[in-house]
């Protein structure tokens, strides 16, 4: 793997995103607009809960407003962050294929394509965190930051996977929106989780780990190393399917 081919086909991958007008948009505007709709529709009573990677005995107090937007915080970052990684593997299949007959390694170009979602998922999370502070400060801020980057990691591999799985966009973007709009956006809401059926089902969809991790960091100062770990497994099981999905492919080329 060389450094040289590895810049040149980040640039071109970069250019290429930026293009898109609607992606840097939606990046400022989803985190904006969930936070608004939720600071309109929410109350500002206290609610406990029990956190679902934790003891059953351990019971969070907090404000329903404040938990709603720890929360859609998580969904709007892995959003994105999936949206992003589906579009730059479907959008840029000629450009893919050029860069093969080119000599470049298939691993090299999945690799370049990892490392531009992945400044976007930085950017998407610090914003999104820094935002949040407008309405409250979590208690352990910089693992709150963390855990919106896993979240990213996490859905940012899925829509890598779904990009090398699919090849039609509209496919592709169903499979994003039906999994994130159910699993992060609905079903790892605490306060839906502490009243749900079958909940062994939610602790096995992507959200999980990612959405414990942000809970836990906002609103106490409990350990998140176990919900860190799994997060990294959950992501790192998406982007190995893949590479291996998108190293078939491109190998045929």
């Amino acid at each position: 793997m060389k450094e040289s081919r590895l810049y040149i086909s980040f640039v071109l991958i970069m250019k290429l995103l930026l293009r898109r007008r609607m992606v840097p948009v939606l990046m400022v505007v989803i985190p904006a607009a969930f936070f608004l709709v939720v600071y309109l529709t929410t109350s500002t009573r206290v609610i406990p809960f029990r956190v679902a990677s934790m003891a059953e005995d351990i019971f969070i107090e907090v404000g329903e407003r404040s938990c709603s937007l720890a929360f859609f915080a998580v969904a709007s970052v892995g959003f994105l962050s999936s949206y992003v990684g589906l579009i730059l593997i479907q959008s840029n299949v000629a450009v893919n294929h050029r860069l093969i007959i080119c000599g470049y390694h298939p691993l090299e170009i999945l690799l370049s394509h990892f490392i531009v979602l992945f400044m976007i998922i930085l950017f998407v999370a610090a914003y999104t965190s820094l935002s949040l502070l407008i309405f409250f400060s979590p208690s352990q801020f910089i693992l709150f930051f963390l855990s919106l980057i896993l979240a990213g990691w996490v859905y940012g591999s899925y829509g890598l996977a779904i990009g090398s799985l699919i090849k039609g966009e509209l496919e592709g973007i169903l499979m994003i929106v039906l999994l994130a709009n159910i699993d992060a956006g609905w079903l790892q809401n605490p306060l839906f989780y502490a009243e749900a059926e079958n909940q062994v089902i939610i602790r096995y969809l992507p959200a999980y780990f990612p959405s414990q991790a942000a809970i836990i960091s906002a609103f106490s100062t409990y350990d998140v190393i176990n919900v860190v770990l799994g997060s990294l497994i959950y992501g790192s099981l998406f982007f190995i399917l893949a590479n291996a999905m998108f190293y078939s492919k491109m190998k045929k080329v």
